[in-house]
């Protein structure tokens, strides 16, 4: 297994560790329920290094991105990021990500951990004019610091006003002492907060400086267990459950980042068809009627018991108190309000569907 800089700091907190994405990452430190609370209501660190971050720059570079992703890169601005994926010649997705608009014609791709290798590659194919990358994934280290607390906490740490970095805008700067700190606001939990990104070398210095600035917060680590809990409250896909090679970014429920009116980009003409004709199967949220937590892959059929498709990700929500979750369903099936049916160990679990996110706070 790989590891980020920080995996021997996770062990020595006591994280439970185990395998994703090839890495060596904490899943949880002491409960999920709790680091959950715990992001919703002040502030905790994510330790998010297994994601890949390419560095696309110079002649070419806004051509590029442009061609091998679904949005529409020409609305970015210096100091923005935007939510995107990269289409396959499938009709399918190679990944979803974000694309910084580091300066004029450069650009950072933030992919998933999973995925790194395989987007560096597709990219590389439609590369036709050898454009400059760079793959500073492994070299680079990346915390999400989330929850309402964390202006508070981070703003001790930098001169950069934090209140400015409004959400998908990003700054370069000086952070915790170190240059050339990245402080973005994406967010991936819903309670707001920045993500930092940073070399490798100062993981430590930077990490102890967080948690000394989000002492008087109560700030904690957090494993990625509650990171998929809160994910999953706000409706936010995860690649691999709810999207993937296979699953139409217009049935996906993301259409908003497919800009068909925009440049071509990679199979944009399946899409605009696909528009047209109308989807045959949709994402849609649902939450339980009766009492059992739904998980990735459980069957969804209707009143009748026939197959109507599958769930893609589930969970009893700690912030909430109540079991949700997302899955692909037939057309007919995906109007808010509809009941369907769950099947869980051979019973047939009543739920209905609702729009996300299901934690609105």
């Amino acid at each position: 297994m790989k590891e980020t800089a920080l995996t021997k700091k996770h062990v020595e907190l006591g994280a439970k560790m185990a395998e994703f994405a090839g890495y060596n990452m904490p899943i949880v430190y002491s409960s999920i329920n709790e680091e959950h609370k715990l992001v919703r209501e002040g502030v905790g660190v994510f330790d998010v290094s297994h994601m890949g971050e390419f560095i696309v720059r110079g002649p070419g570079a806004f051509e590029l991105v442009q061609k091998v992703t679904s949005n529409d890169v020409s609305k970015l601005e210096a100091n923005k990021a935007q939510y995107s994926c990269l289409p396959n010649d499938k009709g399918g997705i190679v990944d979803d990500l974000l694309v910084y608009m580091m300066g004029e014609n450069e650009y950072m791709l933030v992919v998933n951990a999973s995925n790194i290798e395989k987007d560096w590659n597709w990219i590389q194919q439609h590369n036709t004019d050898n454009v400059e990358m760079i793959n500073i994934s492994d070299q680079t280290t990346l915390l999400a610091v989330q929850g309402p607390k964390a202006v508070a906490t981070l703003q001790k740490l930098t001169d950069l006003n934090l209140d400015e970095i409004k959400f998908y805008t990003f700054r370069k700067g000086i952070f915790a002492g170190c240059d050339k700190v990245v402080v973005s606001a994406t967010g991936y939990t819903g309670s707001g907060g920045f993500e930092i990104y940073f070399d490798n070398k100062h993981a430590d210095e930077i990490w102890n400086k967080v948690f000394e600035a989000g002492a008087e917060f109560g700030i904690q680590p957090i494993g990625l267990g509650a990171r998929d809990t809160l994910r999953l409250e706000m409706g936010f896909c995860l690649y691999g459950n709810d999207i993937d090679d296979t699953t139409s970014p217009l049935e996906a429920g993301l259409g908003w980042i497919t800009k068909l009116q925009s440049d071509d980009f990679i199979n944009k003409d399946y899409f605009v068809k696909q528009k047209e004709a109308g989807i045959s199967k949709k994402l849609v949220g649902f939450e339980m009627i009766d009492k059992g937590i739904p998980r990735h892959d459980y069957e969804i059929v209707n009143e009748g018991g026939v197959s109507i498709g599958r769930v893609t990700s589930g969970t009893q929500g700690p912030s909430i108190g109540k079991a949700v979750g997302m899955g692909y369903v037939e057309k007919g099936y995906a109007g808010e309000g509809t009941e369907i049916n769950i099947s869980v160990r051979n019973k047939q679990l009543k739920a209905k569907v609702v729009k996300p996110p299901f934690y609105k706070g």
